[in-house]
């Protein structure tokens, strides 16, 4: 999760914008439009959330094993979080 103020402002706009491709998206079946211009907003979509994924991801790894990482790990087990992660970047890469 984002920690700062500003990181979590940026997160939730991403957030908003994604809702609003999805919302768009539903009018669009609703209306019976095209698949091929379905597939083109579901490319948007997915791209836009595989890129917050990707921010958040970063933002994780870099507090879980930068230079803050005694204070982000004060009694988890690195080798622990590790797997997690990895378990997480496959989840997010199927």
């Amino acid at each position: 999760m984002p920690h700062s103020p500003a990181e979590r402002k940026r997160v939730v706009t991403r957030l908003r914008r994604i809702k609003g491709q999805a919302e768009a998206l539903e009018r669009a079946v609703e209306a019976g439009t095209d698949c091929g211009e379905l597939l083109q907003q579901l490319a948007a979509l997915r791209g836009a959330a595989h890129g917050l994924m990707a921010d958040v991801l970063e933002g994780h790894l870099r507090e879980t094993f930068g230079a803050s990482a005694e204070r982000a790990l004060p009694t988890a087990e690195p080798q622990a979080e590790v797997d997690r992660l990895v378990r997480l970047v496959r989840s997010f890469t199927r």
